[in-house]
């Protein structure tokens, strides 16, 4: 059985993804809500397998995955998110996840995946391997967030939730001129002009939910 560590923002998910898993007999090592603590328990637990949301309250899931990518660790992640957008589903492999199983789905679906990614398999969940070629063969339109740099894409995720240049600056180890310039330019590169515009753009392109407070 492998050793899993989990990351979800809301604390239920985690409860219920542990009784699932620990049913199975897998064991469940560590877990957390957010991507920084999270890399530091899998760095030093190194843990078979994480099972990873993409919204993370102010962060995304893609900042971790990115990290693991680039530390070459051996953790094999899969994506288990509410997010069915083609886009996602292909960055997420390129980011080199083992698999991507869709919130909502039978739980049989995430203990399949759980054993495929343990022995070294890729796995996509029910309905996500359209998602996958349709991604991947570039047939979704491109997104214009893409065209932010990594940096941007932070602050315009801290932007849409509503937190201040002050409050983004804490988080991003920025001063709040910083900030407000990455605001500026990215709104410029997107075209909006005020912040409900800037929301419903995030919202259209995958970046938050419209459940997300």
């Amino acid at each position: 059985m492998s050793d899993i560590y989990l990351v979800d923002d809301h604390a239920m998910m985690r409860d219920g993804l542990r009784a699932v898993l620990e049913g199975a007999g897998h064991h469940v090592i560590g877990e957390s809500d957010q991507p920084t603590p999270a890399l530091a328990d899998i760095v030093r637990l190194v843990p078979t397998v994480l099972l990873l949301d993409l919204h993370l309250s102010h962060r995304s899931g893609f900042e971790l995955l990115e990290q693991l990518q680039r530390r070459k660790l051996s953790t094999r992640t899969i994506l288990l998110t509410m997010s069915a957008q083609p886009r996602h589903v292909a960055e997420a492999m390129r980011l080199g996840a083992f698999g991507y199983v869709l919130k909502g789905s039978p739980s049989r679906d995430v203990i399949d995946a759980v054993a495929a990614v343990s022995e070294g398999r890729k796995y996509l969940g029910i309905g996500v391997a359209e998602l996958a070629v349709e991604g991947l063969m570039g047939d979704a339109p491109p997104s214009s967030i893409e065209s932010l740099s990594a940096r941007e894409q932070q602050v315009i995720l801290l932007v849409v939730r509503g937190l201040t240049s002050v409050a983004i600056g804490e988080q991003l180890h920025l001063s709040p001129k910083t900030v407000e310039s990455y605001r500026s330019r990215l709104m410029a590169k997107l075209g909006v002009s005020d912040l409900p515009a800037l929301v419903r753009l995030a919202i259209r392109e995958g970046l938050i939910s419209a459940e997300d407070d």
